[in-house]
């Protein structure tokens, strides 16, 4: 449900059924590609494409994808947000979990990124039901 995009570039992350999350993986592909790589320009598109889409206005579905620079939740109605600290999202049935064990973490540790989602994702599997603990965490390099 994570995988990098662009020339390992971009990272994306999907929650909700794996079958809709290869679509969506997909046609995000293509309009990044269209946009050479542009974020920013590449979720616009994205959001218009899905609202204009019958198809997936009916996905209970979310994507976060980001680069070194950005970070976007693309959420199942076609909205585009960005987080309040421009740094931390989660999306997800443990998703709230995650963000409030991230943002402490973010607050009152000096975790590395990478330990620090791993800390936050063990939590909210440590919480949720629906959320268990295969992590599987992707980087970015500048």
């Amino acid at each position: 449900k994570i995988r990098t995009l662009y020339n390992n570039k971009v990272l994306a992350g999907f929650a909700g059924s794996t079958a809709d999350a290869f679509n969506l993986f997909d046609m995000f592909e293509k309009i990044l590609e269209n946009q050479k790589g542009d974020l920013l320009k590449s979720v616009i598109e994205f959001s218009k494409e899905w609202r204009k889409d019958k198809y997936l206005r009916r996905l209970e579905a979310m994507m976060i994808v980001l680069n070194t620079k950005h970070i976007f939740i693309l959420s199942g109605t076609g909205d585009v947000v960005e987080p309040e600290d421009g740094k931390i999202a989660a999306i997800g049935s443990g998703g709230n979990y995650a963000i409030s064990a991230a943002r402490a973490l973010s607050a009152h540790s000096k975790l590395d990124p990478k330990s620090l989602v791993e800390e936050s994702l063990k939590i909210a599997g440590d919480l949720c039901i629906y959320t268990n603990k295969n992590i599987k965490i992707l980087t970015l390099e500048d």
